[in-house]
């Protein structure tokens, strides 16, 4: 790789973490140089677990506060919120994540018996309140304030003392390879605690974050048993999960 194309990979990475999101063909002009080549810098720094890949350009892989996550791809997180739903099941313990997906999940939770979840997020846990047959557990913890979920030492420690027959998670990246990662090591810390007592684990994700690493390591895929997206399950993008996970 030449020096100015090393240099160009580096003001690109400055500028997504400056600016949150970049569009290909604003990069081209900037930088002179043709759309494809901004492609293939944003594909290289997409394999460093430095940007996320979406249609047109990238975003920056980072905390980002619930409120802003919340307001994205809501369409395809009510789609998996449904799919999700007949899932739960009655009796017993299940997990829920701190995140904006399986929030929408709580939401949509119709009437169950004798069920206990256990979240590490404020506003699931908020969201489960007077939810018929629903005993909703937080684990404590401090409160993250780049992304709104309980972490630390006491929310894992919980995370340990309930045994889940499923956990529902989402993640900040899926890759078929890698598995699960997540934005910071504390977000990532609690969902391996919750994975460790859980029977079975449910990936859901919105196919922006297929084939895509963030920073901090999360599941191996070994540790999935089922991915759940919007998309229908024929989709060819999901065609690299196949052999690995039960795909909904």
């Amino acid at each position: 790789m030449s020096i100015d194309a090393i240099d160009r990979l580096q003001r690109i990475g400055a500028r997504i973490q400056s600016e949150g999101r970049v569009k290909v063909v604003e990069l081209a002009a900037a930088f002179d140089v043709s759309e494809m080549t901004i492609r293939r810098d944003l594909d290289m720094l997409a394999e460093q677990g430095v940007v996320q890949r979406i249609r047109g350009g990238a975003v920056a892989i980072g905390p980002q506060p619930f409120a802003e996550r919340f307001s994205r791809h809501v369409r395809a997180k009510d789609r998996i919120a449904s799919k999700l739903v007949p899932l739960v099941g009655d009796g017993g313990a299940i997990g829920i994540d701190a995140s904006t997906t399986l929030q929408r999940l709580s939401v949509h939770l119709g009437d169950v018996r004798d069920l206990t979840v256990v979240t590490n997020g404020q506003d699931t846990f908020a969201a489960l309140q007077d939810k018929p047959g629903v005993t909703p557990l937080l684990t404590g913890g401090q409160l993250d304030q780049r992304t709104g979920s309980l972490v630390g030492p006491l929310a894992t420690r919980t995370a340990h003392d309930v045994l889940l027959r499923r956990l529902f998670m989402s993640a900040a990246a899926l890759h078929p390879a890698h598995g699960t990662s997540e934005a910071t090591l504390e977000d990532a810390e609690v969902k391996l605690a919750l994975a460790d007592v859980a029977a079975e684990v449910v990936v859901a994700v919105d196919s922006s974050k297929l084939g895509q690493r963030a920073p901090a390591r999360g599941l191996t895929p070994e540790r999935v048993r089922m991915l759940v997206t919007e998309l229908d399950p024929d989709d060819v993008r999901l065609d690299p999960y196949r052999e690995r996970w039960e795909l909904l």
